[in-house]
This record gives structure tokens, sequence and C-alpha cells, in this order.
């Protein structure tokens, strides 16, 4: 126990020493560590890891596993709710689910893809969050709780899925590896795509492997699950090629049984498909035509290393337990094996080169890293190898990525909305300034200004034109500028209230108004600025405030 406590420290230590190869986008080591003091970092690493060694020591019964590992996954991913919106992908969302919140279901299910601007997004998530926004109202910690019990139910599915091809202690020991992927961490608070993504991804693996096994209502239920997982990014679509992987992994159970079982299953999925052609055919068509032509071609510029993202942003015990666990499997002829290891296969052989777009498949890595543990025969061991890994990766998420991306000027938005609704205005017009050193249309920032208030919020300037247009065709932020402004922030724009706040996004400090913002501001103060920059990221949003005097 003592040499896996040692092993963890050193690995982070080694990590931290070269954290130079961590190339990561959004939470590299190179950036989130600048600026920490590491000794009170390893003391709290050192006491996470004597706290696993004692809770190693406690065995839950099986039948309250599952109420464990769901209760304390949706602990440690609440720890991170202060990050802000980080990622400008979350404005797409946004606009998409509040569409269905003002117009009602039948009007998103109408126009998404025309007068709900859909770019390369595919509708099951902006729904879902839509119907969130509708119930619950329009506030991001309802976005939140539903994220978090997204990534809390992929955790419980992942549980199930080692205790159905294997035994409960591989499910378990998976479930905590999730929390072993800082990088995962750091994607639930936020409302983007990929959360959701991976739940219905890992449903339709574990619907589908029930189906197969049991036949009966699991055969509708799979059909359901992989429809749902293949409306949730377009990425998925590769992915469910596990589906076929899972039926021949199980034909030693009766061929007959299981092809009548597939078939069944196909069916279903036939029927289902066809009804989503028929309702948005054509907008898919063009937004495949759109992925080939533009973001294929692109992937190679925006990639980031497997080094990365098999070291820094999961724990390397995991990667080293996945390894094992290929050598186990092939020694014990696991046919099972194949279901989990096939999409790291997938990865490796088309070198993924994003994390963000491989996140759906953590669940099987984890899978694949606890079969190489349980594989150790040592049943304490593996508990204390799997909680020193969790812990060491909690620890990382909770006291170096939060207060790095808190860091942030995306925190400015956020703050600016807090600010916003404790004022006596109810409207707010917003202009936006070029940031002539970044290829973000500002003016897409806007929305989660919106999000994070109650406040009317009133687009006077959707941006000018890019500065260098031929960049732009390559760029993941490509969308920023080709998509209109917002129907709900623009409405009213002409009619402009004396009684309404003035909202300036800019890029820098002291950044000079264009002549018609100082028109707008003539006999307004300046009551509030929020300027917190960073220099990991080139587009920044800081904000200032204007009241009538």
């Amino acid at each position: 126990m003592a040499l896996v406590s040692l092993l963890t420290l050193s690995a982070f230590l080694l990590l931290y020493i070269f954290r130079a190869l961590d190339d990561n986008s959004l939470v590299s080591w190179q950036w989130a560590f600048v600026g920490v003091d590491v000794r009170p970092l390893l003391l709290a690493l050192a006491v996470a890891i004597a706290a696993s060694l004692a809770l190693s020591g406690v065995r839950v019964p099986v039948r309250l596993q599952a109420a464990a590992l769901f209760g304390g996954s949706f602990l440690a991913a609440a720890m991170l709710w202060p990050i802000p919106e980080v990622n400008v992908d979350a404005a797409r969302y946004f606009v998409q689910a509040k569409s269905l919140e003002l117009h009602g279901v039948g009007y998103f299910l109408q126009h998404w893809g025309s007068e709900i601007p859909a770019w390369t997004d595919l509708p099951l998530v902006p729904f879902i969050y839509g119907l969130v926004f509708g119930i619950l109202g329009e506030q991001r910690i309802a976005i939140q709780v539903v994220s978090t019990s997204f990534f809390c139910g992929t955790v419980l599915l992942t549980y199930l899925i080692g205790r159905t091809l294997w035994n409960a202690r591989i499910g378990a020991y998976a479930a905590v590896l999730l929390l072993a992927m800082p990088y995962l961490l750091t994607q639930v608070p936020l409302m983007l795509v990929d959360v959701p993504t991976m739940f219905f991804l890992t449903l339709a693996v574990f619907t589908t492997i029930k189906a197969v096994r049991c036949g009966g209502g699991w055969l509708m239920a799979a059909a359901v699950a992989i429809t749902m997982a293949a409306l949730c990014k377009y990425t998925n679509w590769l992915m469910l090629s596990v589906v076929p992987v899972i039926f021949l992994t199980h034909l030693d159970g009766g061929t007959r049984s299981t092809a009548r079982r597939a078939g069944a299953v196909c069916l279903a999925l036939g029927l289902l498909v066809g009804a989503v052609v028929l309702w948005k055919g054509e907008v898919l068509a063009g937004q495949i035509a759109l992925l080939l032509s533009y973001q294929v071609p692109a992937l190679g510029g925006w990639s980031e290393s497997l080094i990365s993202t098999f070291l820094f942003q999961t724990h390397p015990f995991v990667a080293a337990a996945a390894l094992w666990s290929l050598y186990l499997a092939v020694k014990r002829r696991d046919l099972k094996f194949a279901v989990v290891a096939w999409l790291l296969v997938l990865v490796v052989a088309f070198e993924a080169p994003r994390i963000r777009y491989i996140l759906m498949i953590f669940p099987m890595l984890a899978l694949m890293a606890a079969y190489g543990l349980e594989g150790l025969g040592n049943a304490r061991l593996g508990r204390h190898l799997v909680a020193c890994t969790a812990a060491a990766m909690l620890v990382t998420a909770i006291f170096v990525y939060l207060p790095f991306l808190q860091g942030t000027s995306a925190r400015n938005i956020q703050k600016a909305g807090a600010y916003l609704d404790s004022i006596a205005a109810q409207q707010v017009d917003v202009f936006v300034q070029p940031q002539p050193g970044s290829i973000v249309n500002p003016a897409v920032s806007v929305p989660l200004l919106d999000l994070f208030t109650d406040k009317r919020v009133v687009l006077r300037s959707w941006g000018t034109a890019p500065a260098d247009p031929k960049s732009l065709e390559t760029s993941p932020l490509r969308f920023t500028w080709e998509l209109p402004a917002p129907r709900f922030l623009t409405s009213g724009a002409n009619t402009p209230t004396s009684a309404a706040a003035v909202a300036v996004l800019s890029g820098r400090r002291g950044q000079a108004l264009p002549d018609v913002v100082a028109r707008r501001i003539a006999g307004y103060r300046l009551t509030r600025e929020f300027a917190q920059s960073d220099r990991a990221f080139r587009y920044q949003t800081l904000v200032r405030i204007y009241e009538p005097q």
C-alpha cells in the first residue's frame, strides 16, 4: 500500500516536471500550473492519498454501490460548478435551447436547422436544454444540475456494464476511475453537448448488451438509445460501430437467438432512423456536407497529442492499467473485452486529434483499466490503486483546474451577469468591440451574457468583418461569424430605452469607444468594469457597465 501511495505522488511530480508535453487546448498543465505553489498542493495530495487508504478498507455492500457511486460522483462534479462558460460553443446551444423555451416544442421541431440555426449541431441535447429552461427556468444552475446528472448517469451505466460483462468489482473500479479524468470533470458544469453525448453512447452500449442477452423490452430500449446517441453528435456515428461488435461477441450465447435479437434491434432502429430522415434529412445532409468540406480537412490543425490525453488529462495509471488489460484479455481469450476495447482501437487507429471528440469513449477506457486492475488478483490493492488514482486527479481538478479557469476572462461575463441582476434597469443594451488579435466574433459572447442574467438583453451590434477571412476557412470558430444574430437578442434593437443599462464588451482594458457607443452613453456613468484577463487565450472578454446618471 505504501508503494502505491509513493507511486501516486511520484507520478504527479513527474507530470508536473514534464508539463511542457501537455498541449491540451483548454487546461494544459503548461498554463494551469503557472503561479501555482506546488508545496501545498502536494500536502493536499498526501491528505487525499491517506484518505484513500482508509476508504479502500471499506467494503460497500453490492446493493448500495450504485447509490454510493451516483451520490459520490455528483458531489465531486458539483465542486466544479463555479467554472465559467469558457467555451464559446455554449452560445450555439444556448440560442437553440432558448428558442424552444420562448416558442415551444412544436416551433423547435419545425424550425430547427432553418429559423433556428444549427451549424453542425444535432438537435437532441439543445432540445433537452430547452425543456430544462421551460420547466426549471432560464438558469445556468438548472443546466448544471442536468449535465451533472448525465455525468453521474454515465458513472452508473459504466458500473452496470462492468457488472453485466464481468462482475461488480470491475464495474465499481471503472465507475470510480471516471473521476480520475480531470478534463472530463471540467466539462460537466458547461452548457455543452459532450457530457450528454457520452451518457447516451454509454446508454446505447448498455441497452444493446442487455438486448442481446435478455431480449424482450430491451430490444426496443436499445434501438431508442442508439437513435438518441446518434442525435447527440456526429462523432457518435463512428462510435456506434461498437453495436455490431456487441452482437458478434455474444454469438456464443446462441447464434440463432443472438441473430434474431440483433435483427429486431436493427429493424426498430431502421424505423426510427427513417423517421428522423423524413423529419430533417435535408438539414442533416447539409451538415454532413459542411463537415466533409470544412471540418474533416481542418482536423489536422486542431490536434492535441495522445500524450496529453492519456497521461495528463487522464491519470497515467489508467493508461497503464488499460494496456495491461489488453494482455490479460488476450491471455484469457475473453471476447467480451472487445466491447470495451473497440472504441479505444478506433481512436488510436484514426489518431483522433482532439480530446473533445473522444470524450464519449472514456467510460470504455475506464472499463479497460478496471479489467486490468481486477486482474491483479488482490482486491485491497486494487481498491487502493483506484482510490489513489481518483484522489490525485480530483485534487488536480479542484485545486488547479478550477482556479485556473476562474482566472480566465470568461469569468467577466459571469460576474457581469450577476451584477446586472442587482441593478434597477430591466433592459441591457449591449455593444461589442472588435478584437483584431482574435479570430472570434466577440458578439458570440452576448448569448452567454444572456445566460447569466435575468434582464432583457438587446444586442446593438453583431460585430464587424473578421480581420483575416482566409484564416476562418478551417477555423473551429468560423461559426461565430457565419451564424446570424438570434432574433430574441435583436428584437427591439431600433427602439432604444433611455432607462436601459449599457454593456460594452471589449478585448482589452481602456479600448477606445466608437462614436456610436459614445453617443449612446452620453449622460451615463461607468458603474462597474469587469476586466480580468489571462495569457492563455487570445480571445478576451472584458465588460464595462454604464447606467443613467
